[in-house]
């Protein structure tokens, strides 16, 4: 039976990270990032619902006369 030849496994190896690592870095050189990022103030309107205008009193069944 003949043996497995492993002598070129490291090479292929190395040479399959710098492969991959270029083409990650052309990938992401490609994207536009900002410099500077600014906060942006963001107004909120309060909505009013129905049911905040008027009282209201929740029961428990419990609680309830017998």
């Amino acid at each position: 039976m003949p043996q497995l030849d492993t002598s070129t496994w490291l090479m292929m190896i190395m040479s399959m990270f710098l492969t991959l690592f270029i083409v990650f870095q052309l990938k992401i050189s490609k994207h536009y990032f900002y410099h500077n990022p600014q906060l942006i103030a963001i107004k909120l309107s309060k909505q009013n619902t129905p049911w905040e205008t008027k009282w209201t009193k929740t029961y428990l069944p419990l609680s309830l006369p017998q």
